[in-house]
């Protein structure tokens, strides 16, 4: 996964299906692996092409290369973006975030920090990012 931004996008239900089985398994998948990691999947298999080259599209994924699958290649793909990022993307592109709705929204998710280290990291953060806007 390349450190770029990427431009918004929603993934459909089948989509994140595919795509929370690629953050899981962390490796380069190809399009049987997918069908055959995935038995209680909600979509087809035989919709895989269509929805593989919908996440190609959208940028939520990208070829990582080619494996043999038996006389012929096949491809495989990884995500574009970390699962933490897709959140991310999907909490700030809501029509309802704004920069007033930040302070609400850590102190809900710092409800279920318990490790000080991190505590000590978003402190550094906002530090950070106070000497950047002086």
């Amino acid at each position: 996964m390349k450190n770029v931004k990427t431009s918004y996008f929603k993934l459909t239900k089948s989509e994140n299906e595919i795509m929370d089985l690629m953050w899981k398994e962390g490796r380069p998948l190809s399009r049987s692996e997918i069908i055959e990691l995935t038995p209680d999947r909600t979509w087809k298999p035989a919709s895989i092409h269509i929805l593989l080259n919908s996440m190609l599209e959208k940028k939520a994924i990208e070829v990582a290369g080619f494996v043999q699958s038996t006389k012929n290649y096949a491809r495989t793909f990884v995500p574009s973006v970390t699962a933490d990022a897709y959140a991310i993307m999907q909490v700030k592109s809501s029509p309802v975030f704004s920069q007033e709705s930040i302070p609400s929204l850590v102190s809900s998710l710092l409800e279920d920090v318990t490790d000080t280290g991190i505590l000590d990291r978003l402190d550094e953060l906002v530090s950070s990012r106070r000497t950047q806007l002086k």
